[in-house]
């Protein structure tokens, strides 16, 4: 696995199992995360995410009347995930559904394609969620493409999303984000 540019060093958790992308602890790989909201296209979407010493808490408004998403995204960086099946999430939710996003150097119309795959939280309970990344789906701007399968050799960037066509406030926890090996098993876990 190799990633671009210091200090994006991935490094290994405690099992063959999982790769430890990132935890948010002290000695965790920076990976730049900033915000793009709706407003970017004329939405009213407020989102926002602040770190500490263990999480990433991501939270804001959606509005609908307009685009209706908020997200988190990382700088660009370089991944190779070939050996791994999946990315492992660690959150604590509010009940909403949430997207992880993912981007490599695929394009479509020579426009960067981006592949996303949702997943439900709990309200109040952390829980352990797990995507293969057969699940992830092509996307442009919202629209689902055809014929671009997700490459996990080539990823450039991650991100996470809320884009459930609800309105209202909305929070999550981040502990932490993994790529998984085929002998993880493929479920949503709860604690």
């Amino acid at each position: 696995m190799t990633i671009a540019s210091p200090p994006l060093a991935a490094t290994e958790s405690g099992t063959d199992e999982e790769h430890l992308l990132t935890d948010f602890t002290p000695s965790s790989a920076d990976l730049g995360w900033y915000v793009v909201n709706d407003t970017v296209m004329g939405g009213r979407s407020e989102g926002d995410f602040e770190k500490s010493q263990s999480d990433l808490y991501f939270s804001g408004s959606t509005n609908t009347n307009g685009g209706g998403f908020s997200s988190i995204r990382t700088k660009p960086l370089q991944l190779d995930l070939s050996d791994r099946v999946g990315i492992r999430l660690r959150v604590k939710g509010d009940g909403r559904r949430y997207t992880w996003r993912l981007t490599t150097d695929a394009r479509w119309r020579g426009r960067q394609v981006s592949y996303w795959a949702t997943f439900d939280t709990e309200k109040g309970a952390w829980s352990t969620v797990d995507i293969p990344f057969t699940d992830f789906e092509p996307q442009f701007r919202g629209y689902e493409l055809e014929g671009l399968p997700l490459e996990p050799e080539k990823i450039t960037g991650m991100g996470l999303m809320i884009y459930d066509n609800q309105d209202g406030p909305f929070e999550l926890n981040l502990d932490s984000v993994h790529a998984y090996s085929a002998k993880a098993p493929l479920a949503l876990q709860e604690d």
